[in-house]
């Protein structure tokens, strides 16, 4: 039978030799019954109350591929310390005929063993209950008596040797300078830069982040305040600031969190660093403007038009460019001879990658052919002491190939033409009014969009034959209104062996993109 083990701990008090010790036991339990381990899956620090574990997630999806019969673990409450999860995940389990056993818990197969297990859960699940009961009871009274309840210690304070909470004298100075700087109008990101550049980090020595600073501005045990679950004491620690400090930050905290969101470029913008100028290679970032009759009208438009003045290429209306590109690859989802050809490209892509794979299927096939020689001889009378030596060795030998080749699987998990043609042209399914499927398109299938004053070639992620859109096609899908600076549309290929673009040459001079190994050649 082939194994699987499942080990966990549940809290980083444990240590790693929690999981050496169980790996260990499920080993020993597989070798006295004649069990081959394929396979092993750990979660750390992760409690069995959960179902939201990584690797136990991972092997009941794999189980789903057959590849194991059996499921190993220490005790059942590794497995789920929650008689509904166990329940459901053992049933789906049983579904792709695999069985869940223990190490060290002798469960016989008949009726009481269903009795005995259904009893050992139920103990893991009622103590795992109590002992939460006593852990919250135990930091309740901590709480009462306003002591540190473990987790990390705020900066600006200090544990002493009775577990209460004390001014620590050379953090506490910097505490009261991060709401002074906020006080008098710095900005989070502002505050955030000034204590990275001054090399100041957290208790944890790690880096200052935006996220830690609000954390902090919003902390009211700098004013005093111990809270723990229902236990909310004034003055339970020593306070850092003063209130009408505190109070004033939290009030330009709540106006600064109404205040209208200032959305980056690259939020609002689909082609944020896809879309490049045809006349000098650089990036074309998005800008908006308000009419006379307040209409916003956003654009995209090179950054040395923008910042430097150094480019005379005019903006580009953002609907008109996204629709297009977004039509273009929906268009191209429709031709079911290029999705052919970009699947095969995958399969051949997923074949290199996995080079052991075929190797170990290879020994395989001359292995099981040795072995049909062996018994073909036997067959025919030709039966000593070192034919069947050799027929033994034969056949470990496949049993291991076998093994190594479901570890294999396991790990890089092949896709099927199939699997892989459907994926794609799920695609085909798209909202194309909706900004984060019209994104993920944009994401997968477009590598780069350069925008010329004549025209506008747009490069995909695969190699495909060139395709051009004429103005008036473009004009018939009422894709957008401003059209001055777009003639024809050029779909072109990316081919290996030059560092440069090189775009309809007989008219246009060659533009180095800075993107080495790929040239483009205009269809026209």
């Amino acid at each position: 039978m082939k194994a699987v083990i499942y080990a966990r701990y549940s809290d980083d008090t444990q240590r790693e030799e929690s999981i050496e010790g169980q790996l260990r036991e499920c080993k020993e339990y597989a070798e006295k019954n004649g069990m081959i381990i394929i396979g092993t899956y750990v979660d750390r620090a992760l409690s069995a109350k959960t179902d939201n574990r990584p690797e136990f997630q991972k092997m009941i999806k794999d189980s789903n591929k057959y590849l194991f019969d059996v499921v190993i673990v220490w005790k059942l409450d590794r497995f789920a310390r929650n008689r509904y999860d166990s329940a459901h995940y053992k049933s789906l389990l049983r579904k792709n005929k695999v069985k869940v056993l223990s190490a060290t818990e002798a469960i016989a197969e008949d009726s009481t063993g269903i009795l005995l297990e259904s009893l050992l859960e139920g103990y893991a699940e009622f103590f795992s209950a109590e002992l939460s009961e006593k852990v919250i009871r135990g930091m309740t009274e901590n709480a009462l008596k306003c002591k540190y309840n473990g987790g990390s210690i705020p900066l600006g304070y200090m544990v002493d040797t009775e577990q209460h909470f004390q001014v620590d004298p050379v953090s506490a100075p910097l505490v009261l300078e991060i709401f002074t700087l906020y006080d008098e109008g710095a900005t989070i990101k502002e505050i955030v830069d000034t204590l990275n550049e001054r090399g100041i980090k957290t208790p944890r020595s790690k880096h200052i982040t935006i996220d830690i600073i609000i954390n902090m501005l919003k902390n009211r045990r700098y004013i005093g305040e111990y809270k723990y679950r229902d236990v909310l004491t004034e003055n339970g620690v020593p306070a850092i600031i003063p209130q009408d400090l505190f109070d004033r930050v939290q009030e330009r905290m709540a106006k600064n969190k109404k205040a209208p969101a200032r959305k980056k470029a690259e939020d609002e913008y689909l082609l944020t660093t896809k879309l490049h100028c045809g006349k000098d290679g650089v990036f074309m970032v998005g800008e908006c403007g308000t009419s006379r009759n307040k209409t916003v009208h956003r654009y995209y438009r090179c950054v040395n038009s923008k910042k430097k003045h150094i480019c005379d290429k005019k903006p580009i209306k953002k609907e008109l460019v996204e629709n297009l590109v977004i039509k273009t690859i929906m268009e191209m989802l429709q031709d079911m001879s290029l999705v052919n050809f970009i699947v095969d490209k995958a399969l051949e892509l997923q074949s290199r990658e996995s080079s052991d794979l075929p190797l170990l299927e290879r020994q395989l096939r001359e292995t099981e052919k040795a072995i049909d020689n062996m018994l073909n001889a036997i067959q025919q009378g030709v039966l000593t002491s070192s034919t069947k030596k050799r027929l033994d060795e034969l056949e470990l030998a496949k049993s291991d190939i076998e093994v190594r080749i479901i570890q294999e699987q396991m790990q890089k998990p092949l896709l099927t033409k199939e699997q892989l043609t459907y994926w794609i042209c799920r695609f085909r399914a798209t909202d194309v009014t909706n900004r984060e499927q019209r994104q993920r398109l944009v994401d997968i299938f477009i590598n780069s969009v350069f925008v010329f004053d004549e025209h506008l070639a747009i490069t995909f992620n695969y190699k495909n034959d060139t395709k051009t859109v004429s103005l008036q096609e473009i004009e018939a899908t009422g894709l957008g209104s401003d059209n001055t600076s777009l003639v024809p549309v050029v779909g072109l290929e990316p081919t290996r062996g030059c560092p440069q673009w090189i775009l309809n040459p007989s008219r246009l001079p060659f533009h180095h993109t800075g993107m080495c190994g790929f040239f483009l050649r205009c269809s026209v």
